[in-house]
């Protein structure tokens, strides 16, 4: 069982447990909540095998397959979606697209040949900042060692819809610089915080040269 389909299948019993548990009848919690209460009971009946026959009828309609639906299926399964366009993306959309922040990709040759690894990221000022390890590997790896000249990197992020496997990515490409001490107020205002966790002090900025992206969409 997919953990998606276990959570939708777990939900309504742990809210009507708990419903129960406070002395409530599905009414007044939907009042409470401000929520249809018939909306409350669909919630509180389904089960694993409710929502497979659901994802089993409603997959043929939607052009896909229960699997992707259920977020069985592995990425990128199927053929293309009907109608489906490949479109190019202006700079502006790309930037639009990409300023929430989230994860992305930087790519770049390291001492051991082309690398690439996901890490957080926010935008500041139009850049781009993440943080990293000081003296570690990626840190050492994207360092010259030449006063002012600094590593042309490439920079990715995506967002994809499996269900309708549509999507878009974006790609910048540009130079990095490690954020000085006196240039530090500014990077730590965007917030950046890596999942990994531990001690990431530094901080690393992309100044986008190119910008481009692509977007598949469905008919």
């Amino acid at each position: 069982m997919s953990d998606l389909v276990g959570r939708l299948g777990g939900i309504g019993s742990r809210v009507a447990e708990r419903r129960e548990k406070l002395g409530l009848t599905r009414g007044q919690l939907a009042e409470r909540a401000g929520v249809e209460e018939a909306y409350v009971g669909y919630l509180e009946e389904q089960s694993e095998t409710s929502v497979r026959e659901a994802a089993a009828k409603l997959a043929p309609v939607l052009d896909t397959t229960a699997a992707q639906l259920l977020g069985e299926a592995p990425p990128g399964e199927g053929g293309a979606a009907a109608g489906a366009h490949l479109g190019e993306l202006d700079e502006s959309e790309c930037l639009r697209l990409i300023s929430p922040g989230g994860v992305g990709r930087i790519a770049y040759n390291g001492r051991y040949g082309p690398t690439v690894l996901p890490v957080n990221y926010r935008m500041a000022r139009g850049a781009i900042v993440f943080r990293t390890t000081a003296g570690g590997s990626m840190e050492a790896d994207l360092r010259t060692g030449l006063e002012g000249v600094e590593y042309l990197v490439a920079f990715q992020v995506d967002r994809i819809e499996e269900a309708t496997r549509t999507g878009w990515s974006v790609l910048v490409q540009g130079s990095l610089h490690h954020v000085t001490d006196e240039e530090l107020a500014e990077a730590q205002s965007s917030g950046v915080d890596p999942w990994a966790g531990g001690d990431r002090r530094q901080y690393l900025r992309i100044a986008p040269a190119r910008t481009t992206g692509r977007r598949i969409s469905a008919g």
